[in-house]
């Protein structure tokens, strides 16, 4: 394979659930050795916190969890990021839409629903936690590392092995 699969993860502010899939994914890559096959980023499709580090409650969460996300920063999504990446997962339909009202046509396949990749929960949606309290932060993670070892399985699949 001579050119690394490209994974964005997407949410609205890209301080709670795309980054806790960013740094969750992240941490499953360099498991399993794969760094050099697949690059991984975040962003927000709104910029209320461009430049800020994850919730404190996703860190705290995923620090309990051994993974660490303080070095990642909110961006939003540009356009390019629909030509850069392969997979543009959203984490929930409202997001899903946005990015298909900034895409073109011909990069509608890139965009998806993350937890179509997840084995364990039938929803499709990953709820936005940051209004709720700190349970919502572990059921995100929860489902989010299901999700994430799916895609992982999934990209193995049709791209690595």
């Amino acid at each position: 394979m001579s050119k690394k699969v490209k994974v964005l993860f997407v949410c609205m502010g890209n301080i709670c659930r795309s980054p806790t899939a960013h740094a969750v994914f992240r941490k499953l890559v360099r498991d399993q050795g794969l760094e050099r096959h697949i690059e991984i980023d975040s962003a927000g499709t709104h910029a209320y916190h461009v430049g800020n580090p994850p919730d404190s409650r996703s860190m705290s969460v995923a620090r309990g969890r051994g993974i660490e996300m303080n070095d990642l920063r909110a961006r939003k999504v540009d356009f390019g990021d629909f030509i850069e990446y392969d997979y543009v997962l959203a984490m929930d339909q409202a997001n899903y839409s946005n990015l298909r009202d900034l895409a073109l046509p011909e990069h509608f396949d890139k965009i998806r629903l993350f937890l179509e990749f997840a084995d364990n929960f039938s929803q499709t949606e990953v709820p936005d936690p940051y209004y709720g309290g700190p349970q919502g932060f572990d059921l995100v993670f929860d489902m989010v590392t299901d999700a994430s070892e799916g895609l992982l399985r999934h990209i193995r699949k049709q791209h690595i092995d």
